[in-house]
């Protein structure tokens, strides 16, 4: 069964510069702007937010 476009494969980039990333998927219908969620970021030891990158 082939993937659907609907949930694609994004990378998250930690917002505090670290170079850290996290691989999801999202739900382009529920969610069309740019993903954001707080996530340990193990370079600064702390939650930190992640964006999506394009």
């Amino acid at each position: 069964m082939a993937r659907s476009t609907a949930r694609p494969v994004v990378r998250l980039r930690s917002a505090a510069g670290t170079g850290v990333t996290y691989v999801t998927r999202k739900n382009r219908l529920n969610d069309p702007d740019r993903l954001v969620l707080r996530k340990y970021d193990p370079v600064a030891g702390e939650h930190v937010p992640f964006r999506e990158e394009r």
